[in-house]
């Protein structure tokens, strides 16, 4: 038994401060004589030294010698794939105990987040191929991405610890942010499903009122959706995505002032999620506070620092000043340089293009956008483009596709009934006999639709709760 078993011996005791004297000792040997150790024994002394800083909580000097450690294990790693096997059977076992080098990094983002470094934790544990991340690196980096505001890969981590541990209750409960990215998708089914789901895990977390609380919002049951907001906020003070949605409902139901103090809040929760931003500036322009919006996002933008989404925010803002328009056409074409697929850059490049009647480059600009992706706004935006240069049919198949992503889509339908009503004289007088026999029967049916949706809207039972 040499001396790196028993240090490695003294970690699995748990005697960390044995570990640290003896391992800072037998490092400092090392550096005087670097024979006395071999490269193995060298990646592992410095794993323990650094295990033993991380428990005594000095996280910077850990990252520091975990990343020697990470240094050294590559070196061993070429190594051994150069030099050919000597028969030493003695190698063997001293291999087999190595620390691992993924257990390594999960230690290395542990420090970061200990230090508020959020996005070298992400970056460490981003580098781990997918195949290889264990359950607990899948669920600190899906915790990592919904307080960074990075929905989607939150969600996809969350999914994955599901997969590998089905029972996994925080990750379950963190599918709050799911059911938000469903419900903007207009998938209000699926998110019912998420919630029934949710409640019949517990209804005593934020999470599942969260859910309940994004499909009123998004059927546009505001009252409904901020007494939601307020029941999980009740359960989790702490729950950023309650407070944005209850942030949202009362900014859409005219209580500016109050939606800020909770778009406030959740900056100061998550002072690194664009969506807190984005409330709170959307409430600035519903105030007419164009100055603090301006002062709000370019603030964004230098802390957050220069991305599709800040260059995106803070062009929202120069459209709403006809004297920063062209700034806000520059700031959207360095977004979509980054990222083409941005959908908000694609939409705000396309109301500016609007604007400037220049039908044909938007109608380029979304085609180019829905190659690869399908959104009920685009193609909705799309279909308006197309009626303006007397694409009447295609517009007409645009505003269906949008329907059929997004049936609650007021705007689509007001597309659609605006083109049937403008038909031409011909078909008008073709069909004037038949609708005068007929009757409104198409508007009566519109209108039994509508009796039956605020039957239903008006039930007082929603996942099980009274």
């Amino acid at each position: 038994m040499n001396v790196i078993d028993h240090v490695r011996d003294m970690a699995a005791a748990g005697l960390h401060s044995n570990v640290r004297l003896l391992s800072s000792l037998l490092l400092t040997m090392s550096n005087n004589n670097p024979e006395l150790f071999s490269p193995p024994q060298k990646y592992q002394l410095l794993v323990y030294h650094a295990d033993s800083l991380f428990h005594d909580k000095e996280y910077r000097n850990a990252v520091s010698k975990y990343t020697m450690a990470l240094q050294q294990k590559k070196a061993l790693s070429k190594t051994s794939k150069v030099r050919p096997s000597t028969g030493n059977s003695a190698s063997t076992p001293q291999s087999q105990c190595l620390p691992s080098e993924i257990e390594v990094k999960y230690k290395m983002a542990e420090c970061y987040t200990m230090l508020k470094q959020d996005k070298d934790a992400i970056a460490i544990l981003d580098g781990i191929p997918s195949r290889q991340r264990t359950p607990k690196i899948n669920m600190m980096l899906a915790n990592l991405y919904k307080k960074a505001g990075q929905e989607r890969p939150s969600v996809t981590s969350y999914k994955e610890v599901l997969r590998q541990c089905p029972l996994a209750l925080d990750a379950i409960l963190g599918m709050d942010v799911y059911g938000y990215l469903l419900a903007r998708e207009g998938r209000l089914e699926d998110v019912e499903n998420l919630g029934c789901r949710l409640f019949n895990i517990s209804d005593q977390h934020a999470e599942p009122w969260v859910v309940s609380g994004c499909h009123s919002f998004y059927s546009k049951r505001y009252s409904r959706a901020l007494y939601l907001g307020a029941k999980a906020i009740q359960l989790n003070s702490n729950s950023v995505q309650a407070l944005l949605l209850k942030g949202a409902a009362l900014r859409n139901m005219g209580r500016v002032q109050e939606a800020i103090i909770h778009f406030r809040e959740a900056i100061r929760l998550a002072p690194c999620r664009l969506d807190c931003y984005e409330g709170l500036i959307e409430c600035y322009l519903a105030s007419n506070s164009i100055r603090e919006a301006m002062v709000m996002a370019n603030n964004v933008y230098k802390t957050l620092g220069a991305n599709a989404q800040t260059l995106t925010l803070l062009a929202t803002v120069c459209l709403e000043d006809p004297v920063t328009q062209e700034k806000a056409k520059t700031l959207l074409d360095k977004a979509l340089t980054q990222r083409p697929d941005y959908i908000k850059a694609v939409v705000k490049k396309a109301e500016l293009l609007s604007r400037e009647q220049k039908y044909e480059d938007g109608i380029a600009l979304l085609r180019n956008a829905l190659a690869n992706q399908s959104d009920c706004v685009l193609h909705r935006i799309l279909g308006d483009f197309l009626v303006a240069v007397n694409e009447y049919q295609e517009a007409m198949d645009q505003y269906s596709i949008a329907l059929s992503l997004d049936p609650n889509d007021q705007k689509s339908l007001e597309g659609m009934q605006k083109m049937e009503k403008e038909e031409s004289p011909t078909d008008a007088t073709q069909e004037e006999d038949v609708d005068d026999m007929e009757g409104s029967g198409e508007e009566g049916d519109l209108e039994g639709s509508d009796s039956e949706a605020a039957q239903w809207a008006d039930q007082e039972q929603w996942f099980g709760m009274q």
